[in-house]
């Protein structure tokens, strides 16, 4: 664990502010859920991993796309692209009569 050495106040409805250089250095942006842990006199603080949308797939190689809104691993990406052409190739035959 990295001490920074920044001190942040409680305001009166139980905030604290996250330095946003550590936001952006963590990729925590509007939205992003964080899990709170208590351990003995301590809280930690941890971004939360969002599941793959197709896979389910918990993983540091997930990627978040939309503003955090979609979460992808490197084989769901491969999963959904692969059905995103294959529903442009059937679209593409019942428009045009031919494939794409």
């Amino acid at each position: 664990m990295k001490n920074t050495g920044i001190v942040r106040k409680v305001d009166e409805l139980g905030r604290v502010v996250i330095p946003i250089e550590m936001r952006r250095t963590l990729g925590i942006f509007e939205g992003t859920s964080l899990e709170i842990n208590v351990y003995g006199e301590s809280i930690f603080i941890k971004k939360l991993e969002k599941a793959c949308l197709v896979t389910g797939e918990l993983s540091d190689e997930n990627i978040e796309l939309l503003d955090g809104q979609i979460a992808l691993s490197p084989d769901g990406a491969k999963i959904l692209l692969e059905a995103i052409l294959q529903s442009e190739e059937k679209r593409g035959e019942v428009v045009n009569g031919s494939t794409i």
